[in-house]
């Protein structure tokens, strides 16, 4: 039997021969800092008649040699205070690689109170995937990556525990931030924050749940910036032709989301009755560090499922694109991807554009032209204030655009509502004399 220790824990490591098919096997025995029994085994390639002896010394030099995994050794230590009797204090350090080795179903309730938030939060991330409700990969990405930065770094370096949490803590980690980025960002913190310590308080792992006292931050209203008409048909005649012409004519135009765009297929474009359906998404959310793509049946919400007519002259470029594909197609042959047939934003072997190249790309472009800087999703705004400039109410906007309620159109748009401001000048001017 060996001892090993490790932050005041001592572990006993047994072992012993085991017989498996005529052959010796050294079994090594010992119980994690959980509790729960593990199992090592090592094959001798020694047949059982005759090498008792061998392998009895070989499975020593084992024992000897063995390390006990760092996710196995993080406990604790007694320490003396200044009261006679000894009280636990529970010291816990875990290497990055042992977080990704463990989860909390292998700690115990006093383990779980003395990890550091930080340790904590990465483990509990798993669990968002575990709710009643299921959440979008999207979503999982956004919280794996504020975990990863600020959140865990900040917590990690102020060394605060699970246990000792409380609401200042939250809240100066909330005003710092805020420094930095904009209250709607604090608020994507805010909530897995609010979730893992409603998880642990379920749990019973802090007898009060800090979040409750802390000010979430008021959502900032942001106002996009948007193309005139003029500067928008000089983009459309920059990207024709281009692997960016399609979300820049759709995205301009119609109002369409990046994962609307290049989720847009030809099934789902009627040539001939001249409408289209916006019923498929494509996004590349970055879940467990690698990049995955989400194509599906459905958009960002019920009303984004939508019917739009097709204008002749965007018919005329789609058809340009899709007879460039077909040859394509025929001209790389086996060289060519065929599994975005469908897709109308597929380059020339037919790889499907990705969401994150789009972006990218136009703030090149508007940067190699001199052009006014704006983000892609401003070009959703510019369509809607080209619609609203000249006469389209706001309720059909809403309709155009997908979006759920009235009340998120007329927030984002109601300051461009120019004519309908026009309109009521018009009218208290025909009633009042000054």
């Amino acid at each position: 039997m060996i001892k090993q220790t490790k932050i005041g824990l001592e572990i006993d490591v047994k072992a012993y021969l085991k017989e498996v098919k005529g052959f010796y096997y050294v079994i090594l025995v010992y119980k994690n800092a959980a509790g729960k029994r593990k199992d090592k085994s090592f094959p001798t390639k020694l047949p059982v008649r005759g090498n008792k002896t061998k392998a009895k010394n070989m499975s020593e030099q084992i024992l000897m040699d063995f390390e006990i995994p760092d996710e196995d050794l993080f406990v604790a230590t007694l320490v003396d205070d200044t009261s006679a009797e000894m009280k636990k204090t529970i010291s816990i350090e875990i290497s990055e690689d042992a977080l990704d080795k463990i989860n909390l179903t292998d700690l115990t309730k006093e383990q779980i109170e003395n990890l550091l938030f930080a340790d904590y939060l990465k483990l509990y991330l798993p669990y968002t995937r575990k709710r009643k409700k299921p959440i979008e990969d999207t979503t999982y990405a956004s919280y794996e990556g504020n975990i990863k930065s600020p959140i865990g770094p900040y917590f990690r370096e102020q060394g605060i525990k699970l246990k000792d949490l409380d609401a200042r803590d939250i809240q100066e980690f909330y005003d710092i931030q805020l420094q930095r980025v904009t209250a709607n960002t604090v608020i994507h913190y805010h909530a897995i924050i609010r979730l893992a310590l409603t998880f642990a308080r379920k749990n019973g792992w802090i007898s009060e749940n800090p979040i409750d006292e802390v000010d979430k931050p008021e959502k900032n209203h942001y106002v996009g910036k948007f193309y005139s008409a003029d500067e928008l048909s000089k983009v459309f005649k920059l990207t024709k032709d281009t692997n960016l012409e399609v979300p820049v004519l759709m995205g301009g135009f119609y109002g369409l989301r990046r994962s609307e765009c290049v989720g847009l297929r030809w099934s789902a474009i009627d040539l001939t009755n001249n409408v289209f359906y916006i019923n498929h998404t494509v996004t590349t959310p970055r879940v467990n560090g690698k990049l995955k793509i989400v194509a599906k049946d459905r958009a960002k919400t019920k009303s984004s499922l939508r019917a739009l007519p097709l204008d002749m002259a965007v018919k005329e470029r789609l058809l340009v694109i899709k007879e460039r594909q077909e040859m394509y197609r025929k001209k790389f042959k086996r060289s060519y991807n065929k599994e975005w047939l469908d897709y109308v934003m597929v380059d020339e072997l037919g790889g499907l554009i990705m969401p994150n190249y789009v972006t990218s790309a136009f703030k090149r472009l508007l940067t190699k032209n001199d052009l006014r800087p704006i983000r892609f999703h401003d070009l959703r705004h510019t369509s809607a204030s080209l619609l609203l400039n000249n006469g389209v109410q706001l309720k059909d906007i809403q309709m155009w655009l997908g979006h759920s309620d009235f009340a998120t159109t007329a927030n984002i748009y109601a300051h461009l509502d120019a004519s309908s401001k026009t309109a009521s000048l018009a009218a208290i001017a025909g009633v009042v004399s000054i």
